[in-house]
Formats: C-alpha cells, structure tokens, sequence
C-alpha cells in the first residue's frame, strides 16, 4: 500500500447523531467509480438466542483518531478512489444504524473485500464498548476492543 491518502476519506465521524447512510454513499461518488459498496450496521433484535431490546454504545475520547487511523489504513490502498466511515455512540434502538462504511473502486471485487475489511478492521480497535440490554432486564457487554 502506498502513503495514506486522506484526500480519499471523503466522510468520517464518530456521533451520537443519527447516521445518513446516503450520505456516506454520495460522499465517495468518483468519475472514476465502477463500484461503491456501502455497508450498514443495524442494531438487530436478537444475539445468540436472546432477544435484544436496544444497544447502548460508549466512546472513548480517542475514537475519531483511531477511525482516522484506520480508514487511513484502507484510503492509501491503490484501488481506493474514495472512502467514507462512521460509527454511532449512545443509546440506539432495534433498527437502527451503529457504523457506516462506503468504499469506491474501479471494480466491484476490490470495493467488497476492502469494505468488509475496513469494518472488520474498526469493530476490532474502535474504543467503542457495546452494552446489550435484553427484553427480560438483564444486560451484558460485549466486542469490547
């Protein structure tokens, strides 16, 4: 991979606001684009047989540098043309969305494997920490990096 290019990160954020997945997509629109692959966390309903009710995320003051670190990791690839990346912190409910990621290449293959690694890669070293809260009141904390 070449030097990080942050002229290619085009969106990144770590918010307790809602996140726009259009606009993650739209940010890393490029001429040069065949393919842009947006992913979308959602908050589901159920983990490992348990019913979920909401999720409640916490953030360390140090995520939005370690996102930095890691979409810059991802943006220096040579197939990258554009590269956008959020995650939400606070209290989310079933349904909604905890970390967007859109990947623009050339072709399709490079922008699937990229953006699988980029969100991989941000669940495993966010300083962000997860607290199920489940439908009978007990609650757990999970993919804490």
């Amino acid at each position: 991979m070449s030097a990080p290019s942050t002229s290619r990160i085009t969106l990144l954020a770590v918010t307790s606001e809602p996140l726009d997945i259009a606009a993650h997509e739209a940010a890393v629109a490029h001429r040069a684009a065949g393919a842009i692959v947006v992913f979308q966390g959602a908050v589901r309903n159920h983990d490992h047989g348990r019913a979920v009710d909401k999720l409640e995320y916490e953030s360390h003051p140090d995520a939005a540098r370690v996102l930095r670190e890691v979409a810059e990791k991802y943006a220096a690839h040579p197939d990258v043309l554009a590269l956008a990346v959020s995650h939400r912190f606070g209290a989310l409910e079933i349904g909604d969305v905890a970390i967007v990621a859109a990947v623009a290449t050339a072709h399709r293959g490079e922008a699937f494997s990229i953006c699988g690694q980029l969100v991989d890669e941000a669940k495993a070293r966010l300083p962000i920490w997860k607290r199920q809260v489940f439908d009978d009141g007990t609650d757990e904390w999970v993919n804490c990096p």
